[in-house]
């Protein structure tokens, strides 16, 4: 291709992604508008970091270096492409300064094609999936590239790791020498324990152990670890929701790397939340908690500016909903001192269950009891926890007074009462919202109170026992129905709005459950339970992966718009309007919402003709 003729450019289009599915005309319209350029080892093809270009570039000939992170400029490149490779079209979409920059790697050859030319490409539906393909991409170079991110890099100091058998006394005079406030036992068995000034203090002086006890006899349950490699946004989670004073470090052989604390996050893109976490735990008046409550939403603006993924970002807003649920649950009853708090389990559903809130989610909760508890004393604790979701409420955290709040007695049973209506409800799920009831309960997940207590959870393992049950969760799960139609509606209409929770979050939440039940697995958020359902009859493995990327492009849209929302003074919502929507953004929606609608009706065909009891073997090849 010395000589890049319009014909030769056409055939050449033809055969790379996003343009191959175009007809000729189109095809002939694009090569002839196009500019063709060369350029020689070394040279600046396009910096749309400083200046977005109203054109889309072909690498025609030789390769270019590539970067998406203008912090990252002077390093490596990101990635090296040679022919085919389409970029600039983020930023000629989004007439924004969103990169990436390119520079030619010997002699190359490029096609520029203007904005009104290309759109018909990066509008179809390959077009479509190209941008989704090529967002993912580009976040994943984008985070992996980003150092400060991992907890290696938290580690401030050697870890002491001290044998189980060694006493108190010895470990805390070993402690005292090397100036650390912990150490690190191995416990077999690959878990480790910690043992903490604060710990030592407590059984040692307060509870009066000798100094002769062996530590592993102090510690009264494993710690959490977390894994060399892991990012700090990973951890920080872990450190959160475990409400943890260390956490070891393990490398890829369970060897002890290292321990980290919340003070080694102060310099990460992550402190915000620890910062916000500590303010929330030592709120000392409901107040208090709501003033503190409403500076998370800057604090995911904060983290998203410092490059974190909208999926971290997504996890430590959950994580840090946790932490205010228990302080209000602390607050309120500490005015309930005739209400013990160790009778009952609280558990989060919905999205805060599954950990995947964000601004406009509510704070769906249900209570089990302890059997003792009796139905007056149920009515006392119930008008208590009303005032925890007041308190929710002036935090920022609603709730519909007639949804699932554990203020309600459909919401607060003890645990024998959840277990015999969980048994009717996987018999007969059509009846007493059986089905709704259960989609509910399977998302549960205990934040405050014993973690042993709820036995509701585990009546649903035998679901797959249930194979007219599992059929009716399934018509349940396929009932709201990805829109496609509707988005086309929505994008010819300027007035029109697109609910992206009703109309696409939510049909891969219902199917990503049923999935996960039907494989027996118990993990909670959407993509871990597409990936646990992988590979089966009705979720092979290639539908899945695009049903997890889908769900992450329609949450990081979500999360961003809410944002802008907030930033406005407007009340967070599901609803996008057309005018506020990029062309990359319908793009990205209108993708996502065909891989869902294509995924429900092969689930619906796959439960006609093939028996239920195949429905979850592995797929063929």
């Amino acid at each position: 291709m010395a000589h890049i003729g319009q014909r030769r450019l056409q055939e050449f289009l033809s055969r790379h992604q996003p343009f191959a599915t175009l007809d000729e005309a189109t095809l002939a319209t694009m090569a002839g508008a196009a500019r063709i350029d060369r350029f020689s080892a070394g040279d600046l093809i396009l910096d749309a970091f400083l200046d977005p270009s109203p054109e889309t570039f072909v690498l025609v000939e030789g390769q270019i270096d590539l970067w998406d992170d203008r912090d990252r400029i002077l390093e490596p490149a990101d990635e090296r492409f040679g022919p085919g490779a389409v970029f600039g079209f983020s930023a000629m979409l989004t007439e924004r300064s969103v990169g990436p920059r390119v520079v030619s790697v010997g002699e190359t050859t490029v096609a520029a094609i203007p904005a009104d030319v290309v759109e018909p490409a990066l509008a179809s539906a390959e077009g479509a999936r190209f941008l989704v393909a090529h967002l993912s991409a580009a976040i994943r170079r984008a985070t992996s590239a980003r150092t400060f991110s991992l907890v290696d890099e938290l580690i401030a100091t050697e870890p002491l790791a001290v044998g189980p058998e060694e006493s108190a006394r010895e470990v805390a005079g070993r402690m005292t020498e090397r100036h650390v406030s912990c150490a690190v036992v191995d416990l077999g068995a690959g878990r480790r324990g910690m043992v903490t000034d604060s710990l030592l203090r407590r059984r040692i002086i307060v509870e009066g152990l000798p100094g002769t006890t062996p530590v592993a006899s102090l510690i009264e349950s494993p710690s959490a670890t977390v894994r060399s490699g892991d990012t700090a946004a990973e951890v920080l989670v872990v450190l959160l929701e475990e409400d943890a004073e260390f956490l070891p470090v393990l490398d890829a052989t369970g060897e002890l790397r290292g321990v980290v604390e919340p003070a080694d996050f102060a310099f990460s893109a992550s402190a915000a939340g620890v910062s916000l976490h500590e303010q929330l735990r030592r709120a000392g008046t409901i107040e208090e908690l709501s003033t503190r409550a409403r500076q998370a939403t800057s604090m995911m603006s904060d983290l998203l500016s410092a490059g974190l993924t909208s999926s971290r970002v997504i996890a430590i807003y959950s994580a840090v909903i946790d932490v205010v649920v228990r302080r209000a649950i602390r607050l309120v009853f500490d005015g309930h001192p005739e209400l013990p708090v160790d009778a009952f389990t609280w558990l989060s559903l919905g999205s805060t269950g599954r950990r995947e809130a964000v601004p406009s989610s509510d704070a769906d909760t249900a209570v089990v009891f302890a059997d003792s508890v009796g139905e007056e004393e149920a009515g006392a604790y119930r008008r208590a926890f009303g005032e925890v979701h007041a308190a929710l409420a002036a935090a920022g955290l609603s709730s519909d007074r007639q949804g699932a709040t554990a203020s309600r007695p459909a919401f607060s049973r003890t645990n024998t009462q959840w277990r015999m209506a969980g048994q009717r409800w996987m018999a007969a799920p059509h009846e007493n919202q059986g089905a709704i009831m259960a989609s509910l309960l399977v998302d549960g997940r205990p934040i405050y109170g014993a973690p042993g207590l709820p036995a509701v959870s585990r009546v649903f393992t035998e679901l797959r026992q249930h194979r007219g049950t599992m059929r009716l969760l399934l018509q349940e799960s396929l009932s709201r129905r990805a829109k496609l139609h509707s988005m086309i509606d929505v994008l010819t209409r300027r007035s029109e709005t697109f609910d992206i929770k009703s109309y696409a979050i939510l049909p891969i939440v219902n199917l990503a459950r049923w999935a996960a039940l039907s494989v027996g697995s118990a993990v909670l958020p959407t993509t871990e339970r597409l990936a646990a359902a992988a590979g089966s009859a009705m979720l092979p493995t290639g539908r899945a992966q695009n049903l997890v990327e889908a769900f992450d492009v329609l949450q990081r849209l979500r999360l961003r718009y809410q944002l802008l929302q907030i930033q406005r003074g407007d009340q967070p919502s599901d609803l996008l309007t057309l005018d506020r929507l990029s062309p990359i953004d319908r793009s990205v929606v209108t993708q996502a919402v065909r891989e869902i609608s294509a995924a429900q009706r092969r689930m619906d065909n796959v439960s006609q003709y093939v028996a239920i009891g195949d429905w979850t073997t592995p797929a063929p090849d």
